[in-house]
């Protein structure tokens, strides 16, 4: 026996958050009845759950590490007929979503399921989760700028949350730094550098917390193991936002 708005979050339906404003709503029945209250016990198994008159379907949770190449658009489809993350996934018959997002010139690592509550956790600030970055930019950025991008910058959504930020090679025209942030805002890596003065040539995730690309190619993927993935659900699913 499992909550309600947690079973529909594992479903798919929404977040949790929006499983019990649907479940308050009146919008979830139970063998046939309305339920509105928050914390009901389910067996998934055999009860009848529909949402809006419609049953849910629960499918086997799956979790995929994909190591995104440039090129690529994360998002399930595109009115451009462009390539999207999902026809990377060549043998995964189950509907999985990016958690987060890469731009469509950024590449790296971007984990996908079709488990609503860890996703949305894992890309939820507060839960402070690394995502480190390795980015070529143009010129060579003094102390002072990446002591900035380390502490926050003032972009037009706001300032940045503190993070951290490391000279890791310099040349001639151009710096590779490390740059981990724990926000997802759009283009966000790329719009700090452009405020130091020092824009992105070339941008990669490289770490999502403790996972790492390590031998996965890219435009290749893997399911994660039973241990990483009870690890991520001990760092985001058992705290509370």
């Amino acid at each position: 026996m499992e909550r309600l708005q947690k079973i529909l979050a594992q479903a798919g339906v929404a977040s949790r958050r929006k499983c019990e404003e649907l479940i308050t709503q009146g919008r979830v029945k139970v063998n046939g009845t309305v339920t509105t209250e928050l914390g009901t016990k389910v067996d998934p198994q055999n009860d009848a759950i529909l949402v809006d008159d419609k049953p849910i379907h629960l499918e086997k949770l799956i979790y995929l590490m994909l190591h995104k190449p440039t090129g690529v658009i994360t998002s399930l489809h595109d009115p451009q007929g462009r390539r999207v993350v999902t026809d990377l996934l060549t043998d995964i018959p189950e509907r999985v979503y990016p958690v987060g997002r890469l731009d469509y010139d950024t590449s790296g690592l971007l984990l996908l399921t079709n488990d609503g509550e860890l996703a949305n956790r894992i890309a939820h600030p507060s839960f402070e989760i690394d995502k480190v970055y390795r980015a070529w930019v143009k010129g060579t950025p003094s102390k002072e700028a990446v002591k900035k991008l380390a502490t926050g910058i003032r972009l037009e959504d706001g300032m940045t949350s503190p993070g951290e930020a490391r000279v890791i090679e310099q040349e001639a025209q151009r710096t590779l730094l490390e740059i981990t942030i724990h926000e997802g805002r759009n283009r966000q890596v790329r719009r700090m550098c452009e405020a130091i003065g020092h824009p992105v040539l070339t941008l990669e995730r490289i770490r999502l917390g403790f996972l790492t690309l390590a031998g996965v190619k890219r435009g290749e993927y893997r399911h994660l193991t039973k241990e990483e993935v009870e690890r991520l659900k001990r760092e985001v699913v058992q705290k509370t936002l």
